[in-house]
């Protein structure tokens, strides 16, 4: 399959901030097949790039010791290409700023920021690192999510800052649901959760991984001692499942992707 096209605003890059970096590389090692390369300390802290038949699809990043109150979570980068520019138009636009744009020597430019509606999301401003290399295959990132509790606000701050190009796919009490990009084509979702997130659950970003067969993939990760969220179910985009790692990072698969689960 070829490198995944990464056009601006969309989905480039995901990592897992992580408890436990060991416990993580062996766990999705041995589900989603990853092999690990742990890079310069000095350079770039010790992080680590996951892989999967030779092509980067991830990276994880262990919590410092004035991390240890936040939760393990994995996080979606869109790409940019003016960190600074994007994360000034954020702000601007009702965003919380939790990390100014750093330079990740040769490899781009990193931010974090958090959306109107409380969910963290990265900014990418790729250098010689483009994104991930591989795309909804088995064990490659396939559909990235936002679970918003104030819909409008959100879909408003990707088109006005990230200059999403979005598409309604439905727009019912039931499911309200925006893409970026419309059918086959489109790069990630904003979905309404005001009606299921609790309160004490924010809005946030979900990263979906393709896998071949969604129930051996939910035995196997039980196995690894992962814990199910909820169970696997077909949908009109694959058969669904959500999981949480061993230290407790929420993530989901999906199997046979349709249109809802489409190449980032």
């Amino acid at each position: 399959m070829p490198t995944p096209d990464h056009s601006n605003g969309a989905p480039c890059w995901i990592d897992l901030m992580t408890s436990d970096a060991d416990k993580a590389k062996s766990f999705y090692g041995a589900l989603f097949g990853w092999t690990f390369q742990t890079g310069d300390e000095e350079k770039y802290g010790g992080y680590i790039t996951a892989s999967k038949d030779g092509k980067s699809v991830a990276g994880l990043m262990q919590k410092q010791a004035d991390q240890a109150a936040w939760p393990d979570m994995w996080s979606t980068y869109l790409r940019t290409e003016d960190a600074a520019a994007t994360v000034k138009a954020a702000a601007e636009h009702g965003a919380q700023v939790y990390m100014e744009p750093m330079v990740v020597p040769e490899q781009g430019s990193m931010a974090m920021i958090g959306d109107p509606t409380g969910a963290s999301v990265g900014v990418w401003q790729p250098g010689e690192m483009k994104g991930f290399e591989l795309a909804a295959e088995a064990g490659a990132p396939a559909w990235h999510e936002l679970h918003t509790k104030d819909y409008a606000t959100a879909v408003t701050f990707y088109q006005d800052v990230f200059g999403w190009d979005t598409d309604v796919m439905s727009d019912t009490p039931e499911f309200r649901y925006t893409t970026l990009g419309a059918g086959p084509s489109a790069k990630a979702g904003i979905m309404d959760a005001s009606a299921y997130l609790p309160a004490e659950i924010p809005s946030n970003w979900q990263v979906y991984f393709a896998v071949a067969d969604a129930d051996a993939t939910v035995a196997q990760a039980l196995s690894l001692g992962a814990t199910v969220i909820h169970p696997p179910e077909d949908t009109p985009f694959g058969r669904l499942a959500t999981l949480s790692d061993p230290t407790g990072a929420m993530f989901k698969i999906v199997a046979d992707t349709g249109q809802g689960a489409q190449d980032a």
